[in-house]
């Protein structure tokens, strides 16, 4: 884990750069530290990027207590990772795994909060492990759906055309990291689950 120091470093610093505290944590990988527009596509929400570059789920579990000690009572935490851990060859049901450490730990720390993860993305660059993709998503759709305070974006149908491959106008040169075409479409998909979440909470409170 030591090839992520200098970006966690980095990260440990963010909550120093915020004149408010934080109530949305974005914690996972690139498709979140590439985010340019996050603090301003999610305002109201208070957000805090807390990804780090080329993370894993397994580095998000490793690295979760020494980054989220800045942040002391968030509302809710987004994640986005597994992207690289299929990458780097690891099964579906090892990302399930490292997906519920994670959550074990953000419920230690932060109790009961609403937790969104946000699907695996299919990409130009990773089409080849397309059914790990899947399977992962799947696995861990499944795990959501236990519990009422997770809650599953599903970002995958929306960045395929209609043969089932992804749309290369979402795509950076490199075909993996999100063009402001993709981001575009994650803030509306990601704003529109939080806002349900939080209106739902509304009426029960």
């Amino acid at each position: 884990m030591v090839w992520y120091e200098e970006e966690v470093q980095r990260v440990e610093k963010e909550r120093s750069t915020l004149n408010y505290e934080p109530d949305t944590i974005f914690y996972g990988s690139s498709s979140f530290t590439l985010w340019t527009g996050l603090y301003q596509d999610f305002t109201e929400l208070k957000p805090i990027n807390l990804g780090f570059g080329g993370s894993t789920l397994a580095a998000c579990v490793w690295f979760f207590e020494r980054i989220m000690s800045t942040v002391n009572a968030p509302s809710r935490i987004v994640i986005y990772a597994g992207d690289n851990d299929l990458g780097d060859g690891r099964h579906p049901t090892e990302v399930l795994l490292f997906y519920r450490q994670l959550i074990a730990l953000i419920r230690a720390r932060y109790g009961d909060i609403p937790c969104f993860f946000v699907s695996i993305k299919p990409s130009l660059q990773r089409f080849e492990i397309i059914g790990s993709i899947r399977a992962a998503n799947e696995l861990i759709h499944e795990e959501i759906e236990k519990d009422a305070n997770q809650h599953y974006i599903d970002i995958f149908p929306l960045m395929v055309n209609y043969q089932g491959y992804p749309r290369k106008s979402l795509f950076e040169a490199d075909g993996l990291h999100l063009s402001a075409d993709g981001y575009a479409i994650w803030k509306k998909v990601i704003s529109e689950k939080i806002y349900a979440v939080i209106g739902a909470l509304q009426k029960t409170s």
